[in-house]
């Protein structure tokens, strides 16, 4: 037990025991620099420094650049391109299935194995872009109701800087509003609420400005008419006309889908505007 303590307090006095550092001028032997030290200041002064070199070091790998270029580290350019290629994939990847779906109605026409007749009419103009006009040309109720209003006189719509004749707007599909024209939410439009496939008719006759699709409001048609009205139709399921097609009022044009990232079912995204400004639709078309 004494041979035990007396190791213990020659390790003890090792480490307590005191040294000078001295820094001599070599030609002089002036003495520049002196420091009293002990082992124990030694392995405590070292042990310091060294966990402080270590935090700096991983401070400096984790929240600066220079850790893009240390093996298995991804960095933020690779990242964000990552999330750009992302969301070009998934667009991709919706034209894609509209394409394939496309070929495989297709593919029993071709063969033979189904006959032409038996397709539904929009479906048909929409693939091969041929209008039986006596197909899409207005129902009787709708002409009915078209010449009711022109009798009324319910909606003139007139521009005398411009033209003399009176436009009257037909309706693009009947329906249940499910959102009203609000110029406070910025929301100018109206949303009908539809079936799947239900067709889609020009509000009057004009040209086809843009046919195509967008990634948030899917497949989209804009019609120019006269005196600078403009109607847009968002949401679509199929486009039945092309850029640059001239239309007939109450001509299909499309029909009522839910495509695009915004849509929140089958319905009809319908704007009108008038010399660059959005207008109210449901001051000139009832849409009932």
């Amino acid at each position: 037990m004494a041979k035990k303590n007396k190791k213990k307090g020659k390790l003890k006095q090792k480490l307590t025991d005191k040294y000078r550092l001295v820094v001599l001028n070599e030609n002089t032997f002036e003495e520049r620099f002196s420091l009293k030290l002990s082992r124990l200041n030694v392995f405590v002064l070292g042990g310091f420094f060294s966990i402080l070199l270590i935090a700096a070091t991983t401070v400096l790998i984790a929240f600066t650049p220079i850790k893009e270029y240390i093996p298995g580290y991804s960095s933020s350019k690779l990242k964000a391109d990552a999330v750009s290629a992302t969301f070009k994939a998934d667009s991709l990847k919706i034209e894609l299935e509209y394409f394939k779906n496309y070929l495989n109605s297709l593919r029993p026409i071709l063969t033979g194995e189904v006959n032409t007749e038996s397709f539904d009419s929009i479906q048909i103009e929409a693939r091969h872009r041929v209008i039986d006009e006596s197909k899409l040309n207005a129902t009787k109720e709708d002409s009915l109701f078209r010449e009711k209003i022109e009798s009324e006189d319910r909606f003139p719509i007139l521009n005398t800087s411009k033209s003399n004749l009176k436009i009257v707007f037909f309706a693009p599909v009947s329906g249940t509003i499910s959102q009203n024209f609000d110029i406070k939410t910025k929301h100018f439009a109206v949303d009908i609420v539809a079936k799947v496939g239900t067709p889609i008719k020009a509000i009057a006759d004009g040209t086809v400005l843009f046919s195509g699709w967008s990634t948030e409001t899917g497949y989209v048609i804009i019609l120019k008419h006269s005196n600078d009205y403009i109607s847009v139709y968002k949401h679509n399921g199929t486009l039945l006309k092309q850029q640059g097609d001239f239309v007939k009022s109450g001509e299909v044009i499309a029909s009522v889908g839910s495509t695009g990232e915004l849509t929140t079912g089958p319905h009809l995204h319908f704007e009108l505007w008038s010399g660059g400004y959005a207008i109210n639709p449901t001051n000139f078309i009832d849409f009932k």
